[in-house]
């Protein structure tokens, strides 16, 4: 078992913790924060805690990383009105902040690589595509779970949701989301496989 931690991991970790200290000093409202950046406080000490006995290869560590600096990012401004997305709909002359898509890109092209490595390295399933079909199953389990705690959060708060569910007047935001995170899984499997299997197969 290898005891020591990569600086690659190191700095992956400074760089989220940074991001993440900077996201909460001042955030646009601070129930959407915690709301936002939960995930990312559930997984960073889960991650840590295992990184001895389960360490991940190092493309989800990196994979992970982006997705919590995606998220710190929209917690600190809400989705809604995070500077660069206002940039993206200027460039493409969109009629909405996009950023929020990016966001749910990344909740499938993510979480579906974290999945494929826990059911090969499980060896609950072998590569193939049975496996590509759990794995953007399970994507859009967790989207449709996400879903289902925005629809929670707008209930418990009323109008005090706004600034978590972001839909920005968008009647079809619910299955918009759902279908970015199917694309983000599809682009993730299509892209990544490869490189997944030979990390994988390095451990």
């Amino acid at each position: 078992m290898n005891r020591t931690i990569s600086p690659l991991h190191l700095a992956l970790g400074a760089i989220v913790l940074l991001v993440l200290a900077w996201s909460g000093i001042a955030p646009y409202d601070r129930t959407t924060w915690w709301m936002e950046v939960a995930p990312a406080l559930i997984a960073l000490p889960l991650m840590a805690a295992t990184y001895r006995s389960y360490r991940l290869t190092d493309l989800l560590y990196v994979l992970v990383a982006v997705h919590c600096v995606i998220l710190m990012v929209g917690g600190a401004y809400t989705y809604a009105r995070v500077p660069f997305g206002f940039d993206l709909q200027h460039w493409f002359g969109l009629s909405r902040n996009p950023y929020d898509k990016i966001g749910h890109f990344a909740q499938g092209f993510v979480p579906v690589m974290v999945a494929r490595e826990i059911l090969l390295r499980g060896r609950y399933l072998p590569a193939g595509k049975m496996l590509a079909f759990i794995v953007l199953s399970i994507v859009l389990a967790i989207s449709a779970t996400y879903e289902l705690i925005e629809w929670g959060a707008a209930v418990a708060l009323g109008q005090g949701a706004d600034e978590f569910l972001g839909t920005q007047g968008d009647p079809w935001d619910t299955q918009s989301d759902m279908f970015m995170a199917l694309i983000g899984g599809v682009a993730a499997l299509l892209a990544l496989t490869r490189l997944h299997d030979r990390q994988l197969a390095g451990r």
